[in-house]
């Protein structure tokens, strides 16, 4: 099974791309979109759209995972943020992904075990769990490959496929 695991953001979109064959996760791609500040939010969405599109038609996932959206207390920047979430959720349905959503306590808990873990710790076992040579950055990398981690290790992709709501 392939998932891309997505962290979503105006600036930077983390994404991770693993591989789930038994209980095994490999790390097949994982990086970030990034965009220009002084670009308006429409050129902004427009380039985050493009991009994913070709991601997700390059690696053509079975699930596309996206973290949810944690509210802080800056209303335009989460209004901008879920913008930017509704264009990755596009362009995944767009591609027959499955998609799924997680919060940040859920992908804490899939990852280390422990919802209150710190981002150092998260970005420590997901170097350990995908075996790869250093921590990912950025931390939106890192994030989205916890993203993704957290789909492998959730029982929602067998559940879908068994009530047959698989695309």
């Amino acid at each position: 099974m392939r998932i891309i695991g997505i962290d979503p953001g105006i600036a930077i979109v983390g994404y991770g791309v693993i591989d789930r064959q038994g209980n095994r996760l490999k790390a097949v791609d994982y990086g970030s979109i990034q965009t220009e500040a002084g670009l308006s939010t429409a050129t902004r969405l427009k380039q985050i759209y493009d991009e994913v599109t070709e991601l997700y038609q390059k690696f053509r996932p079975d699930v596309v995972a996206i973290e949810k959206l944690f509210f802080n207390r800056n209303v335009t920047t989460a209004f901008t943020v879920g913008q930017a979430r509704g264009v990755l959720m596009l362009a995944a349905e767009e591609a027959g992904a499955v998609i799924t959503e997680y919060t940040p306590l859920q992908v804490k808990m899939a990852v280390v075990g422990y919802g209150q873990a710190q981002k150092r710790q998260i970005q420590e076992m997901v170097r350990i769990l995908l075996n790869l040579p250093e921590i990912p950055k950025p931390d939106d990398v890192a994030d989205a490959l916890g993203v993704a981690i957290c789909e492998a290790h959730s029982n929602t992709f067998t559940d879908r496929l068994g009530k047959g709501r698989w695309k």
